[in-house]
C-alpha cells in the first residue's frame, strides 16, 4: 500500500525531472560582465536592422505625423548606433553585432502588417502598432541593460544607455499620441 508521503515524494522527483537544468552552451556567459557584452551584441544588430526597416515604414506611412514620427526615430536610432559603438570603445572592445531573433520576429510581423493592411489609416495604424513592439523591446533591453552598466560601474555605458532609453520612451509616447489623435478613428 503506497503511503501519501511516498505519493508527494515520487510526485516532487517527477516535477523536478521535467524541470531539469539546459546545460549552458560552451561560449555561455558566465559572469553579469559577459553577459552585458553579450546584451550588447544583441542590441548593436537589432538597432542597425531597425536602421534598414524603418525607411520601408516611412515609405508606407500615410500620416504625416507618422511619418514625421518615423523620420525623427531613424535619425535618433542611428544615434544610438553611434552610442552603442562608444560603449564597446569604452569597454576595450570592437563592436559587434550577434543576431537578435526578438528584433528580427518584430520586423518581420511589421512587414506582415503592411502587406496585410490597405495603405492608408489602417496601415498607419498597423505600423504604429508594430513600431510600439519594437520601442517596448527596446525599451526593457535597455532599461535592463542601464542596470547592468550601473551594477558594473561603467559610468560612460550607463550615460549613453539611459540616454537612448529616454529617447524609446519619448517614441513611444509620440507613437501613442499619433494613434490617439485622429488616427485609429479614422482605421475605424
Amino acid at each position: 500500500m503506497e503511503t501519501k508521503t511516498t505519493k508527494k515524494s515520487d510526485d516532487t522527483k517527477n516535477a523536478a525531472s521535467k524541470t531539469a537544468k539546459t546545460p549552458a552552451k560552451k561560449d555561455a556567459a558566465k559572469d553579469l560582465a559577459s553577459l552585458f557584452e553579450d546584451s550588447l551584441k544583441d542590441i548593436y544588430w537589432a538597432e542597425k536592422a531597425l536602421v534598414k526597416a524603418l525607411p520601408q515604414m516611412h515609405k508606407n506611412a500615410t500620416d504625416e505625423n507618422l511619418k514625421n514620427a518615423l523620420q525623427k526615430h531613424l535619425e535618433e536610432t542611428n544615434t544610438h548606433v553611434d552610442r552603442l559603438e562608444q560603449c564597446f570603445g569604452a569597454l576595450g572592445k570592437k563592436p559587434q553585432a550577434k543576431k537578435c531573433d526578438a528584433m528580427q520576429g518584430l520586423l518581420d510581423e511589421g512587414k506582415s502588417i503592411i502587406e496585410e493592411t490597405e495603405a492608408g489609416a489602417v496601415r498607419d495604424a498597423g505600423i504604429i502598432a508594430a513600431a510600439q513592439k519594437v520601442e517596448h523591446y527596446e525599451i526593457a533591453t535597455y532599461g535592463t541593460l542601464a542596470a547592468f552598466a550601473k551594477v558594473l560601474n561603467e559610468k560612460e555605458c550607463l550615460e549613453n544607455l539611459t540616454a537612448t532609453l529616454k529617447e524609446e520612451k519619448a517614441c513611444d509616447t509620440l507613437l501613442s499620441s499619433i494613434a490617439d489623435t485622429n488616427l485609429n478613428n479614422a482605421a475605424k
